[in-house]
């Protein structure tokens, strides 16, 4: 693990600088802290690069990335995050990030599907009383993410999850959920951007799901 950690460090950290040669720190701090949005299980450590990743949005008026990824570990941080009402805090947290990242470039695919995202966290913290509101919002946001990018992987990922989710919560058959995640695994597979920064996760989440999928 620690050997597959670092040569993702130097993939990102190598392609961004030679996207960005001329803004190498620029560059260096983003894969920087996206590195360990990415990979950390610390809390604190995450804590650390979103606040490094708000202060580079702060000067970077003109670049959504760095508060896509302060949004993207705000997410993170709820995940591990066992008080409810914590994960709430966090989850309000990456909803501003976006918001702020949303501002910069509107119909961003990526961004609209980390809303998505969010909506989904916030249905883990209780399904019962918040499934029917925050599934709705994030099914919506999947979906519009995948009408402003039909290659995003990620939207058609996160959309499968969440009807997943929905299937078992009521006892309905997987079906169209596994369909989705198969189209999404494809798209996994053939997705290309010219964007070094442009965001990389979701596949293993969706081969994990794969696995629920008889």
């Amino acid at each position: 693990m620690k050997t597959v950690k670092i040569i993702l460090l130097s993939i990102v950290l190598g392609y961004a600088q030679f996207a960005f040669a001329d803004d190498n720190k620029y560059a260096e701090a983003m894969a920087k802290n996206i590195y360990t949005v990415y990979t950390s299980q610390s809390i604190t450590d995450l804590q650390s690069a979103v606040n490094s990743l708000d202060r580079i949005g702060s000067s970077e008026k003109t670049k959504w990335e760095p508060y896509y990824y302060a949004a993207f570990g705000y997410i993170m941080m709820a995940t591990k995050e066992k008080n409810a009402a914590n994960k709430d805090v966090y989850l309000d947290r990456a909803t501003a990030a976006a918001g702020k990242a949303k501002a910069v470039s509107a119909s961003e695919s990526e961004i609209v599907c980390l809303e998505g995202f969010i909506h989904m966290i916030r249905v883990t913290v209780d399904p019962v009383s918040r499934g029917q509101q925050y599934s709705g919002l994030a099914m919506q946001a999947f979906g519009k993410a995948s009408s402003l990018n039909p290659e995003n992987p990620r939207a058609l990922a996160l959309q499968a999850q969440m009807q997943y989710g929905t299937a078992k919560f009521f006892g309905s058959p997987t079906t169209e959920a596994c369909t989705v995640l198969d189209a999404a695994l494809k798209k996994f597979d053939s997705y290309k951007t010219e964007n070094p920064l442009s965001p990389q996760w979701g596949k293993e989440m969706a081969l994990k799901l794969k696995k629920e999928c008889k």
